[in-house]
């Protein structure tokens, strides 16, 4: 079942917001071990909604000292396991993408089992986080072997005329974009192919998280292979458009469908396999596995910077 309200009540506890003294990268303390985050502020809280059992939920009164709340999900909803049979008996629930739309809070997230394209992305909403109570909107769009994309990481988009959109994909032909009727929140009318990694032979490219700013769409994503620990191998990269469909380019000029992007983010000697990001409010998070604790994946924040109309930080 989902989760109820009472469950989130200790969240009327915290304290008064005292806004951080924060730089370009973000000191977190407390419990911040997160895959695939989506962060979001309401009213003097944030939140950081991650991959796994029922999706796990953080929370913060500052941006920097985490804690955790309880999951979205208590048990698996029957019709995950309609769409992907070989998801059952498991509440292992991917890439939540958490996002405020006409005063209703909506959850897009993505059922699925490692390197298949039998996925489905499913939806849920509240009408606000701290009220919990989340409502299973059903599932959303699905793929199958038969497919050359894959339904996973959503990411809910706004045009500049404040119409939603639906960006999604991994590996094979890469990211794509298709249009979302704002009375059901489901897709629309046609699909798109935005950016592609022609560079492997599977198409590493995935989690796609798409801004509008000064006249161009820019879209983030993950590049090569995550979730190997320290020896993952992911990487950030960018690219804009004057079209939310596209096509979007890189810094040099070049086709992102060609190119997947410029690289932003490749991680360092301790934060090794930057991915699975999410830009809000000119704040990127993501995630990278941790070097000093035994590859364990931990949410990272930095504040984004603009330098010629390309991202940076």
């Amino acid at each position: 079942m989902l989760l109820d309200k009472t469950k989130v009540g200790l969240l009327t506890l915290l304290t008064a917001f005292i806004a951080p003294v924060l730089g370009s990268f973000w000191e977190l303390t407390g419990d911040y071990v997160c895959h695939d985050p989506s962060i979001i502020k309401e009213e003097s809280t944030w939140f950081t909604f991650c991959t796994g059992d029922g999706i796990q939920v953080l929370y913060s009164n500052d941006g920097t000292t985490w804690a955790r709340a309880a999951q979205i999900f208590l048990s698996e909803l029957s019709w995950w396991n309609t769409y992907v049979p070989d998801h059952a008996g498991s509440i292992d629930v991917w890439a939540p993408d958490v996002q405020l739309y006409n005063g209703r809070v909506w959850m897009y997230y993505s059922i699925s089992t490692f390197g298949s394209k039998v996925s489905a992305i499913g939806l849920a909403s509240a009408t606000s986080i701290s009220a919990g109570s989340w409502r299973d909107d059903g599932v959303i769009m699905t793929s199958t072997g038969s497919n050359d994309y894959n339904c996973i990481d959503p990411n809910l988009v706004l045009d500049k005329d404040g119409n939603p959109w639906l960006a999604f994909g991994s590996f094979w032909s890469g990211i794509k974009i298709t249009k979302l009727d704002p009375s059901t929140m489901k897709p629309t009318g046609s699909i798109y192919s935005i950016a592609a990694n022609p560079s492997t032979t599977d198409g590493a490219i995935e989690a796609p998280s798409i801004i509008y700013r000064d006249g161009y769409y820019y879209l983030f994503a993950s590049i090569d292979y995550c979730c190997k620990g320290v020896n993952s191998t992911y990487k950030i990269v960018y690219s804009r458009a004057t079209s939310i469909t596209g096509p979007y380019y890189d810094k040099d000029g070049n086709d992102a469908l060609q190119t997947s992007g410029t690289v932003l983010d490749t991680g360092n000697d301790r934060w090794k396999g930057p991915g699975g990001e999410d830009v809000y409010d000119n704040v990127i998070v993501r995630h990278a596995y941790d070097a000093t604790d035994n590859g364990t994946p931990k949410l990272l924040i930095n504040d984004l910077s603009w330098s010629d109309g390309w991202p940076t930080y």
